[in-house]
């Protein structure tokens, strides 16, 4: 049997959070659709994408923290979603908007990227 080498703590993380993002966005993406012009489809895939979406989530809490997982989740979805928001639908964000959702975006950074901080002894 071949012995696959150990996946980084940090790597196992972003690919959880990425993958976690990806399936809330696509999803989202989805609603809206159905949400638009009614296409059952979009809601069944949608809804199928959000059944996937709990079973990655529930799996990657084996391995990571809750807050960790779930805070780098929501900073990848609302990144990509201002910016569907700003360059597919068109909306129009103030630069006092940009500013707050900038400061948001560093403090959540944060939060996500604190707990691989040096342990003070």
């Amino acid at each position: 049997m071949i012995e696959l080498p150990a996946i980084p703590r940090f790597a196992l993380l972003a690919g959880a959070m990425i993958v976690l993002a990806g399936l809330d966005f696509g999803g989202a993406l989805l609603a809206k659709q159905w949400a638009d012009n009614g296409n059952r489809l979009s809601f069944l895939i949608g809804l199928s994408l959000f059944v996937v979406l709990f079973a990655v989530y529930a799996t990657s809490l084996k391995t990571a923290e809750l807050s960790v997982v779930t805070m780098g989740w929501v900073v990848l979805l609302q990144v990509g979603l201002v910016l569907i928001d700003r360059f597919h639908y068109e909306v129009s964000l103030s630069p006092e908007k940009w500013a707050a959702i900038v400061a948001i975006l560093v403090l959540q950074t944060y939060l996500i990227l604190d707990p691989f901080a040096e342990k003070a002894s």
